[in-house]
């Protein structure tokens, strides 16, 4: 972009321009941030402190008093933010008119053999109208350079953005959050979190700021807990067996609800199944999300409550393959994953046309799709012109796809899920929005009773829309 500041030119703004001076402190990348100031010239105007606590014990005796936390951690980023802040207000809050920022980065760039990848966490506290309770800005990056010193050269520039946009662009965080990869590109790094806090910054949902990063093609997927929360996927899939299923959720119904709780059912006789190691999804592309070519926010929000309200954590995700959605859980240290497929979907799945563009086509596909600690468990539909349940068997399949077919089952990668009730298979998303938009109450027959009441009450999804 024409009007993007390079690295050095944002420094040197930063450094002559802003009313700001503060701390910058770095772990385990060296000072990358800090260097690019320095080198600028004029940093007296702006460093108050640079400190790279590199070694463990420092790094511990300044920033984890108390309860202990992993170096290359959220927890530790804020607690060195708050530290390094609260040394500028116990040190020069009366002898220094300008605003305070610190910033910190804790992060592992690749060591010597290359037998780890490179991540970590960046943060900034800045004044913005209360000088003793700042805003604050975290995000979590991936960088996936092969090389130390170009990720040490990525880490510096992404953290001039992040100080740039802290102290130029505070009161808007999503103008700081597109500016992050200023300088740089999805291949080199990646966001997959970003938290933001403070005085000034009660207007922003957290939820709706990471639904950018996945819009915006920073991160390929972002995740809620169950209380709506926003979670880092590496932390929250840290040594986890995952259930996931796919759909609108517009809003999630009977049938979805039944299928998680019979997945669950199935899941739980599992030898790596235990209650705290064991976590359900319901995932949505981002393309469930658009309309017109952009996302509808409110939706967005709306579907992500009901399915907090119902116990579920949430997954966004940019992938409409389902074999890219594995590969993607791949790169995390997880135990299990197992995916909740409907036999209509799986027909497509099977499609070989759907894969014209992969050297292996179908064999390729499956290949990635059925990886060693993945299995589907697969459920049935009604025949809307027999009234029959469908269930898949030899006979479902066409002659070329049928060996495969065998194949899968012989070797246990599906699970076919034959208690869902006959009335809950016909529950139609479609028909559910007709009758919400029509204001028909026999929706509730189709949904939670915690869902219906939610939908009714804040009338969603265009509720009674043509009788207001």
């Amino acid at each position: 972009m024409a009007n993007t500041l390079s690295t050095k030119e944002k420094s040197v703004h930063i450094n002559i321009n802003s009313k700001y001076y503060g701390a910058i402190a770095e772990i385990g990348g060296g000072q990358e941030t800090a260097r690019h100031l320095f080198q600028a010239g004029g940093a007296s105007n702006t460093v108050a402190k640079s400190i790279s606590a590199y070694d463990k014990l420092f790094s511990d005796h300044f920033y984890n008093q108390g309860t202990p936390s992993r170096y290359v951690a959220e927890d530790r980023l804020c607690k060195m933010v708050d530290y390094e802040y609260g040394e500028l207000i116990e040190i020069l809050d009366k002898k220094n008119s300008r605003k305070f920022f610190a910033f910190a980065n804790t992060v592992e760039t690749l060591n010597f053999t290359k037998t780890n990848h490179g991540s970590g966490w960046l943060g900034i506290a800045v004044e913005g109208t209360d000088r003793y309770h700042p805003n604050k800005i975290f995000i979590h990056v991936k960088l996936h350079e092969n090389d130390t010193l170009l990720q040490q050269y990525s880490l510096g520039a992404l953290g001039i953005n992040l100080i740039y946009g802290g102290l130029f662009e505070w009161e808007d965080p999503r103008t700081i959050l597109l500016s992050l990869l200023d300088n740089l590109d999805t291949d080199r790094v990646e966001v997959d979190y970003v938290y933001v806090d403070g005085p000034d910054m009660k207007w922003v949902d957290n939820r709706l700021l990471n639904l950018m990063l996945v819009s915006n093609n920073m991160t390929p997927a972002i995740m809620f807990d169950k209380n709506g929360k926003v979670q880092q996927p590496s932390d929250m899939l840290y040594k986890k067996n995952v259930l996931l299923l796919r759909g609108n959720f517009r809003p999630i119904n009977k049938l979805g609800m039944d299928f998680i709780h019979d997945s669950l059912d199935i899941f739980m006789r599992d030898e790596n199944y235990r209650p705290d190691n064991t976590i359900a999804f319901c995932e949505m592309s981002l393309n469930s999300l658009m309309q017109d070519e952009k996302v509808d926010e409110k939706d967005f929000l709306h579907r992500v409550d009901l399915l907090n309200i119902m116990g579920q954590s949430v997954m966004i995700s940019r992938f409409t393959r389902f074999f890219k959605l594995v590969n993607y859980f791949g790169q995390f240290k997880m135990i299990k994953l197992r995916i909740v497929i409907g036999l209509p979907t799986f027909d497509k799945i099977l499609e070989s046309s759907s894969y014209t563009d992969l050297r292996g086509g179908l064999l390729e596909a499956m290949g990635a799709l059925f990886q060693e600690n993945v299995k589907v468990y697969l459920y049935p539909y009604i025949d809307t012109k027999t009234g029959e349940v469908v269930y898949p068997d030899d006979s479902h399949f066409s002659e070329v796809n049928k060996l495969l077919w065998q194949y899968l089952n012989a070797m246990k990668k599906i699970l076919i899920l034959k208690t869902i009730p006959s009335k809950s298979l016909e529950i139609r998303s479609e028909h559910i929005t007709e009758l919400i938009e029509n204001g028909d109450d026999r929706f509730g027959d189709c949904v939670p009773t915690a869902v219906f009441n939610h939908i009714k009450e804040n009338r969603l999804f265009g509720y009674n829309r043509n009788n207001m």
